[in-house]
C-alpha cells in the first residue's frame, strides 16, 4: 500500500546522537499522517460493502447485491463505486506537487498542519453527505489531505532521525499505515449493523488521527533541515541539539548548511532532476512506486471484504477476515522495523517475490477451479483464500509495503529531495489510483485471472530487484553516488564526473554574465 519513508536530513555519516524523547513524540505525532491514510485504505472497502451505504449512494450495485443469481465476480462492478475509493488518489497525486513546494517554502510542520485541515474538512463532507456529489468532493479533499501529510510527515521523520537509525524510523510511517487499516477493519465490523448509519460513523472516525496530527504539529518544533534551507540558522543549530540530545553537532549543522548551500544554487529542481546524473535515482522511486502498486496490496486491502464476500463469507465473516488481515499487516510490519537495518533490503524483497508469487498464484487457481459465476465457493476452499491472503500481506508488510518507499528516498540529495520525492508521491498516487478505479471491473472481466495477472508483475518485479536494484543498507547519503551509483554495473554509466560540476558550470557563467 501507499507507504512512505525518506532519507536522512543532512544526509551524511554516523554523527552520533541518541533516540530523545523529543525525537520520540515528534515520531509519533508525524506518524498519525500514516494513521489517517491507513484508516482510508482499510475503510473505503468496508463501507462500499454495508447495505445502508450501497442504497443510499449506489442503489444499482445494491440491487444487484442482492439478486436472487448474482454473478459472484461481478456484483460490485459500478464505476462510479470504484470512483469513490479512487478519487481521493487522483487528488492526492495532483496536491503533491504543490505540497513539495510548500514543502520547501514554509517547512514540514506547515504543510503537515494543513494535510489535516483538508482531512478533517473532506471528513465532514463524507460523514455527512447526502448526495453522491458531497461525498465525490469529500474524497478529493481527502486527497488532497493525504498528499500533503505523504508528502510532510515522511520527510519530517527522516530529518529528526539519527542516520544510524534512519531505515527504523522511516517505517514508523509504514507501521501506522497498518495501524490505521486494522483500525478501519475493527470498526467496519462493529459499525455494520447499526442501521442505517453505520457507515456515517465508519467514515467519521477518520477525523481522530487528522485532529491528533493538527493538535500535535502545534507541539513539535520543525525539523533542522527545513530551517537551515529556510535561512533560520540559530534556530537550526539549537533545534539539532535538541533532538540530538548532545551539544556537539557542529559537524552534522556543518553538512546541513553545506547540502542547503547546494540546494540553493538549484533554482529549478524539476529541471535538475532531468539531468542525467540524476536518472538512476529517478527510474529506481518511480519504479518501486508502480511495481509496489502492482503487487495487487491495494486491490486487496481496498476490498478485502468485497473480495471474502465473492467467495462466500456473510458481511460479518468478510469484515472479520479482513480485520485478521489487518493483524498480520501490523505485525509484519513490526518485523521490518527490526531487521531492516539488519538483513538489508535486497533479501526482504526477495523472499517476499517468491512468497507473493506462489500465493497470488494458488488464489487464482482455487478461485478458477472452483469458483464459478454463481453460487459460493466450498468452505474449505474459502478458508484457504483467506489463509493464502494473509501468508500474501505478511510478505508484503515487511517487504515492498515499508521498502517500496524507504528505498528510492534514501537516494535524492538535498537540491531535489522534495521535487525527487513528489515524483515518488504522485506516481504512487497514480497507480493507487489507476488500481483502485479498475480492479472491480477486472476481477469481472478477468475473474480468477486477475490474481495470475498481479503474480506475473512481482516475477518481473523480482528479475528486477537482482538485475536493477543496489543495496543501500547503512549507507550514508552523501557517499551514495560513490559507493553505490558508481560501482553498479549499469547505473555507473550515468555518473559522469562532468555532469557533477554542472552547479560550478553555471555558476561561473552567471558571474561572467555579471
Amino acid at each position: 500500500m501507499p507507504a512512505i519513508a525518506v532519507s536522512a536530513g543532512g544526509g551524511g555519516g554516523d554523527f552520533g546522537g541518541k533516540v530523545t524523547l523529543h525525537v520520540i513524540i515528534c515520531a509519533i505525532v508525524a506518524a498519525t499522517g500514516g494513521l489517517m491514510f491507513g484508516y482510508d485504505i482499510g475503510i473505503s472497502g468496508g463501507v462500499t460493502s454495508m447495505d445502508d451505504f450501497l442504497e443510499k449512494f449506489f442503489p444499482e450495485v445494491f440491487k444487484k447485491k442482492h439478486q436472487a443469481v448474482e454473478n459472484n465476480y461481478c456484483k460490485y462492478d459500478n464505476q462510479f463505486l470504484q470512483l469513490f475509493t479512487s478519487s481521493l488518489y487522483l487528488a492526492a497525486l495532483v496536491a503533491s506537487f504543490g505540497a513539495s513546494k510548500i514543502c520547501s517554502c514554509k517547512g514540514r510542520k506547515f504543510t503537515m498542519q494543513w494535510a489535516s485541515l483538508f482531512f478533517l474538512a473532506g471528513v465532514l463532507l463524507n460523514a455527512g453527505a447526502l448526495n453522491l456529489v458531497m461525498l465525490i468532493i469529500g474524497r478529493i479533499l481527502l486527497g488532497i489531505g493525504v498528499g500533503f501529510a505523504n508528502q510532510a510527515a515522511p520527510l519530517f521523520l527522516s530529518e529528526i532521525a539519527p542516520v544510524k537509525y534512519r531505515g527504523a524510523l522511516n517505517i514508523l510511517f509504514q507501521l501506522n499505515v497498518t495501524i490505521g487499516i486494522l483500525a478501519a477493519n475493527i470498526i467496519n465490523y462493529f459499525v455494520a449493523n447499526i442501521h442505517p448509519h453505520g457507515w456515517r460513523i465508519a467514515l467519521g472516525i477518520a477525523g481522530i488521527p487528522a485532529l491528533i496530527l493538527f493538535l500535535g504539529s502545534l507541539l513539535i518544533t520543525e525539523t533542522p533541515t527545513s530551517l537551515i534551507e529556510r535561512q533560520k540558522l540559530a534556530e537550526g543549530m539549537s533545534t539539532l541539539k535538541k533532538i540530538r540530545g548532545i551539544n556537539n553537532v557542529d559537524a552534522e549543522y556543518e553538512e546541513l548548511v553545506r547540502a542547503s548551500e547546494m540546494a540553493r544554487q538549484v533554482k529549478h529542481p524539476f529541471r535538475n532532476l532531468m539531468k542525467r546524473k540524476s536518472r538512476p535515482q529517478l527510474v529506481i522511486a518511480i519504479a518501486m512506486q508502480v511495481f509496489q502498486q502492482f503487487t495487487g496490496i491495494n486491490a486487496i486491502m481496498f476490498y478485502a471484504p468485497v473480495l471474502f464476500q465473492t467467495v462466500g463469507f456473510k458481511n460479518d465473516a468478510s469484515l472479520m477476515s479482513s480485520a485478521i488481515v489487518g493483524g498480520i499487516n501490523v505485525g509484519s510490519t513490526i518485523v521490518s522495523v527490526i531487521v531492516v537495518d539488519r538483513l538489508g533490503r535486497k533479501p526482504l524483497l526477495l523472499e517476499a517475490c517468491v512468497q507473493m508469487f506462489i500465493t497470488q498464484t494458488a488464489i487464482g487457481y482455487i478461485l478458477m477451479e472452483h469458483l464459478k459465476s454463481t453460487g459460493d465457493l466450498p468452505k474449505g476452499n474459502a478458508t484457504w483464500v483467506v489463509i493464502l491472503v494473509c501468508f500474501y500481506v505478511m510478505s508484503f508488510a515487511w517487504s515492498w509495503g515499508p521498502l517500496g518507499w524507504l528505498i528510492p528516498s534514501e537516494t535524492f540529495p538535498l537540491e531535489t529531495r522534495t521535487a525527487g520525492y513528489s515524483f515518488a508521491v504522485s506516481s504512487n498516487m497514480l497507480f493507487t489510483f489507476l488500481i483502485a478505479q479498475a480492479f472491480l471491473s477486472m476481477l469481472c472481466t478477468m475473474r480468477a485471472a486477475v490474481f495470475f495477472f498481479f503474480a506475473a508483475w512481482v516475477f518481473i518485479m523480482c528479475l528486477f530487484v537482482i538485475i536493477l536494484l543496489p543495496e543501500t543498507k547503512n549507507i550514508p547519503i552523501d557517499e551514495m553516488v560513490d559507493r553505490v551509483w558508481k560501482k553498479h554495473w549499469f547505473w555507473k554509466r550515468f555518473m559522469d564526473d562532468d555532469d557533477d560540476d554542472d552547479r560550478s558550470a553555471s555558476k561561473v557563467e552567471m558571474a561572467m554574465g555579471h
